[in-house]
Order: structure tokens, then sequence, then C-alpha cells
């Protein structure tokens, strides 16, 4: 409100100061050129102020497109750090899954081959979290069992064909893989509801 007052009091006393320099200035052709500078000066004294307010809303909405435009490049370069990031983990986490699955089979290969005459072939395992893995976030782990190959194997000439019925496994089958998953338990020191063996009835 002051702006306001301040403009049309500046327009007020300019034009009572060309009035007065109109009264003082002699008939003459000098007087017509007087009063065209007086009216051109009035014009700019009327119009100053509001190109200022236009030059001022301008620099503010530039400026404002100019912090938007900087707040997006912050936003987008945060979620393009963000997204590495996770691919990075990521990737660490299934090298860490994967060499725990061969430190696993490792663990009980020797074992596993001379008590029960078997071996691992296959080994995955998953994790509750997979941001932290390890052997406490366990979930599960699966794993497929064949015939451990001994010296006295490679002599024999011919083998027995053997069928297996996957519908109905040989309690004996069941009880020897209960008691592998027994001991893979014991040595993994996990809870033996988590390993799942392949052929084995549920």
């Amino acid at each position: 409100m002051s702006f306001l007052a301040g403009w049309v009091s500046n327009i007020i006393v300019f034009v009572l100061l060309a009035t007065v320099i109109d009264m003082l200035l002699p008939t003459s052709a000098l007087q017509k050129y007087a009063k065209m500078v007086i009216g051109l000066l009035l014009i700019a004294i009327i119009i100053t102020p509001i190109l200022g307010l236009f030059n001022k809303d301008f620099d503010e909405i530039l400026s404002a497109a100019t912090n938007e435009f900087e707040d997006q490049k912050k936003k987008d370069l945060g979620n393009l750090t963000e997204m590495k990031k996770k691919e990075i983990q990521a990737t660490q986490g299934a090298y860490i899954l994967k060499q725990m699955a061969v430190d696993l089979q490792a663990g009980v290969e020797e074992e596993l081959m001379k008590d029960y005459n078997m071996k691992i072939s296959e080994i995955n395992v998953g994790v509750k979290n997979e941001e932290n893995p390890s052997v406490e976030n366990l979930q599960n782990i699966t794993i497929s069992l064949e015939k451990a190959e001994t010296k006295e194997d490679t002599s024999i000439e011919a083998v027995a064909k053997i069928e297996i019925n996957a519908e109905s496994p040989s309690p004996s089958n069941d009880a020897n893989l209960d008691a592998v998953k027994g001991f893979l338990a014991t040595s993994w020191s996990v809870d033996k509801e988590i390993i799942e063996i392949a052929g084995e009835r549920k």
C-alpha cells in the first residue's frame, strides 16, 4: 500500500512541477518542445514502477524455475545413485550366497562321502534378508544328492539296471535321507526343517 501511495505522490508532485514550469516558460516555439519533454517524463514516471514490478516478477519466476530445475537434477541424481547402490548390493548378495553355498558344501563333503557314500551335486541357499546374507539369516537350503564314485566302483564293468518309482519311494531310502538331513543340520548348525533334499518324500 505504501508503494502505491508513493507512486501516486510522485505523479502529483511532477504534474504540479510541470504546470509551474509551463507557466514560467515564455510563449514561443520552445514551449512546444518543453511540453513534449514534460509529457515524456510524466509517462516515464507512471510506467517505471510497473516495469519494475514486471521485472521483479520475471526475476522471481526465473529464480523459481532455476531452483526447481536444480531440485529435480539433485533428485534424479539421488535416484540414480540409489539404483546403482541397489544393483551393487544385489550383485554382492548373489556372490555371498554363492560363496556361502560353496563353503557349506565343502564343510560336509568329506564326511558325507565317508559315512553315507554320497556327495552334493547341487546346492542352493535362500536367506530371509537379502541385504544381509549370513548363516544366521538362512531361510532354506535345497540340495541334490548323488552316489559318490569310489575306486571300487570304477573297476565294475557292468551295472545292474535300477528302477526308481518316485510315487512310492522305499522306506529305507527315506530313512537314509533323513539321517543325511540330520547330519547336515548338525554340521551346519541350522534347523533341520530348512533343509530340503531332492527326491525326499514329504
